[in-house]
């Protein structure tokens, strides 16, 4: 027999479906509002009222982005700069991780500790040191420089992300490679990677977003312009007597892309990873 609602259930549940259409409007009208002005001409942006929808549909701000070397330039050094900074931090992570997971040594407490202690640190008060210690080591302006810094900000939490990760995967993996005859560096990498596909993707996606949406050091640590990244790039664009809005959407628009292809395959890889490494 089908259970009748009450009044009151009936009411809860038209107000939950409000409160959370009224979420997704405010979480999704600014990216519509972002694509939308991006096929605007800059005279459109600031007329009023403003348009909800293009008057005049333009792809002038795409081609003025696409069509410029110098803008070109800063989705290659984001690039450059993130992936170098992922795949340097998920193998020094997993390496790490791996020590702390299955070996007990002198001082592992204090050094763990020590790695969580760091994520306390607000970023902005270690700006000074880190542009007094680049100039010093004469790699002002260099992707070194932006490598280095964010290698930082990203180790300790993939560090602690990994660890507990492999903190779940049983130790008799390890043991059964030990007993034909394996050693440890072979189970790290024929068994214990392969199994931690969503550990290290998880780690790979939160390194990359990271780094490709940092504005304050690589606003310090560089300097020409061959050499600034997306974030810098669309802040450029506001220039002393003009805001160039339409170009800044679209700039916007096309650094959110790979950002939103990598989260969904990376999403696909979650899942399937999970199943995987519960089989074998």
């Amino acid at each position: 027999m089908r259970k009748r609602h009450s009044p009151k259930d009936r009411l809860i549940t038209v107000a939950l479906h409000v409160a959370l259409a009224a979420g997704l409007f405010f979480a999704a009208f600014p990216i519509y509002w972002m694509l939308s002005s991006s096929f605007k001409s800059n005279t459109e942006i600031f007329a009023l009222p403003p348009s909800v929808l293009p008057k005049a549909f333009t792809l002038e701000a795409y081609a003025a982005i696409l069509g410029d070397p110098v803008k070109l330039r800063f989705f290659f050094n984001s690039y450059f700069v993130a992936g170098a900074v992922t795949v340097l931090t998920v193998l020094i992570a997993l390496l790490a991780a791996y020590g702390f997971s299955r070996f007990n040594f002198r001082g592992k407490g204090s050094l763990n500790t020590l790695i969580i202690s760091t994520q306390t640190i607000p970023p902005i008060t270690l700006l000074i040191p880190f542009f007094g210690l680049v100039v010093s080591y004469g790699i002002f302006d260099t992707y070194v420089a932006l490598i280095l810094t964010y290698l930082v900000f990203t180790l300790p939490y993939a560090i602690l992300l990994m660890t507990g990760y492999l903190n779940t995967l049983p130790r008799d993996l390890d043991e059964a490679v030990a007993v034909d005859g394996g050693s440890s560096w072979t189970a790290l990498w024929r068994v214990i990677v392969p199994i931690s596909l969503p550990g290290i993707v998880a780690t790979s996606v939160y390194t990359f977003l990271l780094c490709w949406n940092e504005f304050l050091f690589a606003l310090t640590l560089t300097k020409s312009t061959s050499m600034r990244t997306v974030p810098i790039g669309i802040q450029l664009l506001m220039g002393q007597h003009a805001f160039e809005w339409n170009q800044m959407m679209a700039m916007s628009v096309l650094g959110s892309l790979p950002l939103l292809l990598i989260y969904l395959v990376a999403q696909r890889f979650f899942l399937a990873g999970m199943t995987a490494g519960s089989v074998k």
